[in-house]
């Protein structure tokens, strides 16, 4: 039997009870067939196989059939870990992949819902999906972890029929324990975030005050010798570190190196295969000066850490979900510049983080860095899943608008903000098909954006959570709506980049 013949009898016999997803389905030898299946509340793992296969499949037995002279057994099977792990053997590009020095792109994904919608986007285009990507602090509010997220996204891929690779990136790690557990759940990436250990009060501390914490730096001497005065030609300009812009960038990085090279030996020898590592400095008050960004680069690779990625703190105001805040020329020009160091020092492509929605820079980026660059993107696939909620079941977003105006001073103090909750139009003057205008605001873009934590785990006084279910059930009832907004917000984004 070919799959025309599997889907076929599927749908004859159990057409009443459920929906094929005709792109998940994928053979193994002969007879052995497997598929996603949704009915009118969850989706499923239909496994159609001889039983030697199908019995390691935990789940029900829907029907025995003799194929071919081969007793064939029907299995309905939950989406669950052990199940994956199955099918990840079986299909080895179920599982993610090194990227390397490709272009690439990330698709943070909070519900862990939108991977098929995200795959939709990345048809077509030359750009290294990055999947399966969180943050310890987005996971920490979802209440999910690292398997979670990488499964729902391996789910995601086998929904939609994808063959092809993909990574997993481990975002925003900050400690080695959390490296060792995302490494062992098969994460492809890592995102090192040294943030704490960088100095972010040079600027306020006196000459004198300098120089004693310069006199702690243990290998002063030595970053002088390989660096003082010393010129580098870079594209028509020439960098030059003089004694007074060297000791502040020492002082500031110098502890966070540490930190990435400690964090970078424990990958290496824990890690047997190949990983992507990419090491963000995005998340300070500090712009990363092109000084700045070629110390920290030299020092990296004389230092041993092979990297793939770096994040930096660009010129201008980056904050969640809407566009970018600033002189786009300036930030052209400077921007340049640092393109123009990556060039000259090679073997890494710049990041960006807080990528979402940022439309004006995406192709000063691809175009200075010649398109080997990474984006980084997350609230904003939320936002458009919030956003068909408003469409569709417009009540339950206004429950979910009100509740977001009460949390967000507490949820905002983690993030770089300049949202007016004042320029927020009254939501009960706003029709039912007006409330999609929320989503072309950008401050009630944010308030939804940094609330999500809040909003996802709010129970009531019986333990039920308030808004997290009903979300979850429209977005599966509208579901080719939810995958038609959130592909073609994803599409513009690369189109952009001209991928």
């Amino acid at each position: 039997m070919n799959k025309q013949g599997i889907l076929k009898y599927f749908n004859k016999y159990y057409w009443d009870r459920y929906i094929v997803y005709t792109s998940s389905i994928k053979k193994l030898e002969k007879e052995n067939y497997f598929f996603m299946v949704k009915d009118k509340k969850k989706k499923y793992l239909v496994v159609f196989a001889v039983d030697a296969v199908a019995q390691k499949f935990e789940g029900s037995v829907l029907e025995e059939k003799e194929v071919n002279q081969n007793e064939l057994i029907i299995k309905i099977c939950s989406l669950n870990h052990n199940n994956l792990t199955l099918l990840r053997e079986i299909f080895p590009h179920l599982n993610p992949s090194f990227c390397g020095l490709k272009p690439s792109f990330g698709t943070g994904d909070r519900l862990g819902i939108a991977t098929p919608a995200h795959l939709q986007a990345f048809k077509g285009k030359d750009i290294f999906p990055i999947l399966a990507q969180q943050s310890v602090r987005e996971m920490s509010r979802m209440e999910r972890n690292w398997q979670k997220v990488l499964d729902d996204a391996i789910w995601g891929c086998f929904e939609a029929g994808y063959i092809g690779p993909f990574g997993a990136d481990a975002d925003h790690v900050k400690e080695i324990k959390e490296l060792k557990e995302a490494a062992d759940c098969g994460f492809t990436m890592f995102t090192l975030d040294p943030s704490d250990f960088i100095r972010n009060d040079i600027e306020r501390l006196s000459k004198q005050e300098l120089e004693q914490l310069y006199k702690q730096i243990s290998n002063g001497k030595e970053l002088e010798n390989l660096y003082l005065n010393k010129k580098y030609k870079i594209g028509e300009q020439e960098l030059i570190f003089d004694e007074e812009s060297l000791k502040e960038i020492i002082l500031t990085y110098s502890e966070a190196l540490n930190h990435v090279v400690k964090c970078y030996k424990f990958l290496k020898d824990y890690k047997k295969n190949n990983f992507d590592l990419e090491i963000s400095v995005d998340e300070t008050p500090t712009v990363t000066s092109p000084l700045a960004h070629l110390f920290i680069v030299l020092e990296l690779q004389r230092r041993g850490v092979d990297f793939q990625n770096i994040a930096l703190h660009f010129l201008g105001d980056w904050q969640k979900g809407i566009e970018y805040i600033g002189n786009v020329k300036e930030f052209a020009r400077e921007f340049s510049l640092h393109a123009a160091i990556a060039k000259n020092i090679g073997g890494y492509k710049l990041s960006l983080h807080t990528g979402s929605d940022k439309f004006s820079v995406y192709p000063i980026f691809s175009q200075e860095t010649d398109g080997l660059c990474h984006i980084k993107t997350a609230g904003t696939s939320w936002l458009e899943e919030v956003k068909v909620v408003a469409m569709k079941d417009p009540s339950l977003y206004r429950e979910i608008h009100r509740f977001a105006l009460e949390n967000f001073a507490k949820d905002r103090a983690s993030y770089n903000l300049t949202t007016d909750l004042s320029r927020i139009p009254d939501i009960d003057t706003i029709a039912d098909d007006e409330l999609v205008n929320f989503f072309k605001q950008n401050d009630s873009r944010q308030l939804i954006h940094i609330t999500y934590g809040s909003i996802l785990r709010a129970k009531d006084d019986e333990g039920k959570y308030i808004f997290k279910d009903r979300i979850y059930k429209i977005l599966f009832e509208y579901e080719e709506d939810h995958y038609r907004e959130l592909s073609n917000h994803i599409r513009k984004h690369l189109e952009l980049l001209n991928k």
